[in-house]
């Protein structure tokens, strides 16, 4: 697994990364039609315009030329030529404006930004003779604009056809590839958002993957020191009952007794550890049964200490009580807080210097919602890495030989489990060789 996995994820990213630079490449490739698909309808938008103006070229008005004195024509003789109307002559820019907003609708261009000109001499814009308000504006901006001309042809199969120059309509697409970008923009999100949906789900596949690796690593740390904790005392338990079959053993009362509390320690020893591991599995479930009730805290601590003075005094420990908390009522299950606050002074006591004495300082002080409890020692403390994972299930922290510190690395993560269930905070402040500060934050409860 160790090896396949750098690989499968290699792949899986290669994979991502060529999807990307395919979608890359299509979307480009869209712009391209879609921008020469846009400019066919603009130019069929403009040409059906330009039709609809040229059919009404033929209603012109006659123009008189006046006969020459020195030609023998007959004095009422006139010639009269037919002459087309211009375009601004027959209408106006609005008229103009409106039918080519109209074209572009029915071409499905309802949000395409437009301007327009009409002119007799397409080379020459001084010659136009009417036009939108921005087109000279636009006219300039050849580098973002698209322009396009089209020939106003008088209707087909007219006698004036081809006789005269024919007038132009020149279009103008502003900012012509930011507005096909916009008409693809629902596309470029859809393709962005489901990469990112892709991404996300490698990126937790991966850390899925690696946390469970980590769990299995911890896993085994914590069989590894199980297998520890009870060979220990079943070693202990089968060399005091071989002693007990001894005859000297048996026909010395003190030497029966000696041996008979070693197998009796080491089985409460032994029974505490299939306590904790039970609790574990509880705390998996979440199935930890709760017996609230009103306690006070005060005495609870006082009660735990007592519990643990002949370890304290082994150590050479000194504790220091600053109980000062007005109110130290709380609604707790008086067990499992009970538990709660021995793990945290056993915790104390495990990891206190070899030299140096343990210091273990406990205070309390209230506030108006709660009871809020430190537990403070001159430890070894903790490492920054340590701190952020004190409370998982079955980490501990590294000193060194895997066994030289008891336990499976639960005591904490049943610390929070508990806080938590209570409703309550957790949090710890530690430097590494200067000692720890657990901080527990308690609702208060009812005095009634």
């Amino acid at each position: 697994m160790k090896k396949i996995f750098p690989v499968i994820v290699v792949l899986i990213a290669l994979s991502i990364a060529g999807l990307i630079v395919i979608q890359v490449q299509w979307v480009s490739n869209l712009l391209v039609v879609q921008g020469e698909r846009f400019l066919y309808k603009v130019d069929r938008a403009g040409v059906s315009v330009s039709e609809q103006i040229g059919k009404q070229t033929l209603a012109g008005r006659m123009m008189r030329l006046q006969r020459k004195r020195d030609l023998a024509f007959p004095n009422d003789l006139t010639f009269g030529i037919t002459r087309m109307p211009t375009i601004a002559e027959r209408y106006t820019q609005q008229d103009i404006d409106s039918a080519l907003r109209h074209a572009f609708d029915r071409e499905e261009l309802k949000n395409f930004r437009f301007e327009f000109a009409v002119t007799s001499n397409a080379s020459d814009f001084r010659a136009v003779e009417l036009q939108s308000p921005d087109f000279f504006k636009e006219l300039m901006d050849t580098v973002h604009n698209r322009r396009e001309e089209i020939a106003i042809v008088p209707e087909s199969g007219t006698d004036l056809e081809g006789l005269m120059a024919y007038e132009h309509l020149i279009l103008i697409i502003p900012d012509f590839k930011t507005q096909v970008w916009r008409s693809i923009t629902w596309v470029i999100i859809g393709a962005v958002l489901f990469n990112i949906i892709i991404i996300a789900a490698f990126y937790l596949a991966v850390k899925t993957i690696l946390n469970q690796r980590k769990l299995n690593a911890i896993k085994s740390d914590f069989i590894n020191n199980m297998t520890h904790e009870l060979k220990t005392p079943l070693a202990t338990i089968s060399l005091a009952t071989d002693a007990l079959k001894n005859e000297k053993v048996l026909a010395d009362r003190s030497k029966l007794e000696y041996f008979s509390g070693i197998i009796k320690d080491e089985n409460k020893r032994m029974s505490k550890h299939v306590e904790t591991i039970l609790q574990a599995g509880l705390m998996d479930r979440q199935d930890i049964r709760m017996n609230i009730k009103s306690i006070h805290v005060h005495e609870l601590i006082q009660t735990v200490l007592d519990n643990f003075s002949l370890q304290m005094q082994e150590k050479g420990a000194a504790t220091t009580l600053q109980l000062n908390a007005k109110d130290d009522n709380i609604n707790a299950d008086e067990a499992h807080f009970t538990n709660l606050i021995s793990n945290l002074i056993d915790n104390a006591i495990k990891y206190s210097k070899e030299k140096d004495p343990l210091q273990l300082k406990i205070t309390t002080h209230s506030t108006p919602k709660f009871l809020v409890i430190q537990f403070e020692d001159n430890g070894i403390g903790m490492s920054k890495e340590t701190v952020k994972r004190i409370f998982e299930k079955f980490y501990r922290a590294h000193t060194g030989n895997i066994h030289n510190v008891k336990g499976f690395g639960l005591g904490m993560s049943y610390v929070k489990t508990v806080v938590d269930m209570h409703k309550g905070r957790v949090r710890v402040d530690s430097t590494l060789g200067k000692g720890s500060t657990f901080t527990l934050e308690m609702p208060l409860g009812d005095n009634a």
